[in-house]
């Protein structure tokens, strides 16, 4: 979100609540320049919680090669 100083102004607890709420800075721009308001992440936090959880097999490929499909496999044609 990228507002004047003036709009922030006028709403700044209601950007600072935004801020918190949604975790997405607020840029303000102000001759030329561009200044941001963003949460300090507290130092304790772990850059790997930030890591998607993807949809993965874990274990040897090779075992889904012998695995038992038949009940996952409709072969019931109209």
């Amino acid at each position: 979100m990228k507002v004047t100083p003036t709009e922030l102004r006028k709403d700044l607890y209601n950007l600072l609540d935004h801020v918190i709420e949604t975790g997405k800075p607020v840029k303000i721009e102000r001759k030329g320049i561009t200044l941001k308001i963003v949460i300090d992440p507290p130092a304790h936090e772990s850059k790997l919680d930030n890591l998607k959880t993807r949809n993965t097999i874990n274990g040897d490929p090779e075992d889904i090669v012998h695995m038992d499909w038949s009940e996952e496999i409709n072969l019931d044609f109209p």
